[in-house]
């Protein structure tokens, strides 16, 4: 999972793309193909959907701690990348392996970056979004989207099409540059999750609005919850280290209870964008978070806390409240019983404001890039990898080989003659998690139309509805309609295009300036006056020329030009 949710030089031309026919789309028909390139010393085989001889994919992608391989197995040598080459007849190999964490993955690239170094065919990466403008910008990577629309599976292409603002971050010059990687719709969007056993003990009721959470931060700050005789538990966790909203832990439903969201571009009523730091409900968010740091209702660490980190305070049993996505029970919420086996956690909507008025930010159905290098000599095989996930593994048929799962004895097991997801029973084995684009392949709508039809009490049909239904903890099913019911309530990001030029020549100082002024405030160093200054330097300082910039690209993808 991401990090941040963050989001393209010139017009390159692929010279040498074979032609595969317009019927490929990495399915299996029995039926022998054969492609020519422009040299015709050089051909690409396919016999049974399968390349024969095989053909190799270089890559790189940062490696998460979320991702655990078997004994024996490791990002080379798995079930998955033995899966690619006995089914589609495709070598996968890391051009090298660094983890996520630290920022380790993002040095190592930077440094090939410096040094002119040969890249891999294929990048695939979630994260920071200067790296993905650096790699754009590097003139290293093919226009891709000339080759999606030539080889991408309609299953594929009408998965992109919900929302085809997912191309924008990656666009340059009017060329698609990378290839947006697809996420469930509402992936990332927070609920409040509350230390249920916690709320029973004090007979306390489910917050309503920012007053009524008070009270429960209070009780859970003051009155010794765990019971350990001490003083040692907060209200809420939160961890700013990267910034007050983002993916986990994070603060953001605390500014849209004031009507904006911060580090992010809104939509105001008269149709324009504007940057949600700077408006007058941030500061009073500001206010409000000074206030719960000065009372102890949130850690004093959270300003150098990341988005986990902060979540550990919950699942160690020090917070009483932590707001994430519906899917925390997978993890890291899992670690809450193992702690402690007698603890509760439930999913609670997220609490409005004094104006009645609640906000929570939006998850985009983008999550992460894949640029094709433009050297790669047979981009046309990872389109037949990546339809054959989209139109065999992502809402697989009954009888499919991925009716049940990625792979018998990861992740999914039979129990009593029956397929089932269990973690506890599959050991936490994910597949998917090996694959190029991080989930395998995702079909937007899919799982939160199949989530909402489960938490009606509707029967599960589909191989993926049966999946979703074995798999899925009942708090995280109860999140998921939480989520579904708080729809109206989001906030979305609305810029989602390259940087525009006084972006790339302020934004640095910045968002310095900002992230300073803020932790200046919260922390009690200023006072929440401070704000008003600060938005003047800003606006003074290029914030101004930005908003123009900004509103002037969102003019011009609305009207298509």
């Amino acid at each position: 999972m991401d990090t941040s949710k963050k989001r393209r030089v010139g017009s390159l031309v692929m010279i040498g793309v074979l032609a595969l026919s317009a019927a490929l789309s990495g399915c299996s028909n029995g039926n022998e193909k054969k492609t020519e390139s422009s040299t015709p010393a050089t051909t690409l085989e396919l016999k049974n959907g399968k390349y024969d001889p095989p053909v190799s994919i270089t890559y790189l992608r940062p490696w998460g701690p979320d991702v655990k391989f078997k004994s024996g197995e490791d990002q080379d040598n798995n079930v998955h990348t033995k899966w690619a080459k006995e089914k589609l007849g495709i070598e996968l190999k890391n051009q090298w392996i660094s983890p996520s964490t630290n920022n380790a993955f993002e040095t190592k690239l930077r440094l090939s970056l410096a040094s002119n170094a040969d890249m891999p065919d294929i990048i695939s990466y979630r994260g920071e979004f200067n790296l993905v403008r650096e790699l754009i910008e590097s003139g290293k990577f093919v226009d891709a989207g000339e080759l999606f629309d030539k080889y991408a599976s309609d299953t594929w292409k009408a998965a992109v099409n919900e929302d085809p603002s997912v191309w924008y971050p990656y666009m340059q010059d009017g060329k698609k540059i990378g290839i947006p990687i697809l996420d469930y719709s509402y992936n990332g969007d927070p609920v409040m999750w509350i230390r249920e056993d916690w709320m029973k003990k004090f007979n306390l009721e489910a917050p309503k609005t920012i007053d009524d959470l008070e009270v429960i931060m209070e009780t859970f700050t003051n009155q010794d919850p765990d019971g350990n005789g001490k003083q040692d538990t907060y209200g809420l966790t939160i961890g700013f280290k990267n910034w007050l909203n983002t993916w986990m832990s994070e603060a953001g439903w605390v500014f849209g209870a004031y009507g904006t969201m911060p580090n992010q571009w809104n939509l105001t009523a008269d149709g324009k964008l504007e940057y949600g730091s700077v408006t007058s409900g941030a500061k009073q968010a500001l206010a409000k978070l000074q206030s719960w740091m000065s009372k102890g209702y949130i850690p004093e660490e959270a300003g150098v806390y990341d988005e986990t980190k902060a979540a550990e305070e919950f699942t160690a049993g020090k917070a009483g409240i932590v707001v994430g996505p519906h899917w925390m029970p997978s993890w890291p919420l899992e670690d809450v019983k193992k702690n402690n086996p007698e603890a509760e956690y439930k999913a609670y909507p997220i609490p409005s404001g004094p104006n009645g008025q609640a906000g929570r930010h939006g998850t985009s159905n983008g999550n992460g890039v894949v640029l094709i290098n433009k050297d790669m000599k047979n981009p046309e095989a990872f389109f037949t990898y990546q339809n054959y996930l989209f139109d065999h593994y992502a809402n697989p048929k009954e009888g499919d080989e991925f009716e049940h799962g990625f792979a018998e004895g990861y992740d999914w097991v039979m129990v009593d003659g029956k397929p089932s997801t269990d973690a506890s029973l599959t050991g936490g084995y994910a597949p998917e998690k090996y694959t190029l684009t991080f989930d395998g392949a995702r079909i937007p709508n899919l799982s939160m139309t199949t989530l909402a039809k489960l938490a009606s009490g509707e029967e599960a049909t589909t191989p993926f509805e049966k999946k979703i239904k074995s798999g899925v903890p009942v708090p995280m099913l109860d999140a998921a309609k939480i989520v579904l019911d708080q729809k109206d309530i989001v906030f979305n990001q609305m810029f989602t295009g390259a940087p525009s030029m006084t972006m790339q020549m302020n934004n640095d100082i910045l968002t310095k300036m900002e992230k300073d002024t803020f932790s200046q405030i919260v922390y009690g160093k200023t006072s929440v006056d401070a704000f008003d200054s600060f938005v003047e330097k800003w606006k003074s300082s290029g914030g101004d020329q930005i908003t123009k910039e900004v509103n002037e690209w969102y003019d011009s993808v609305k009207s298509g030009k």
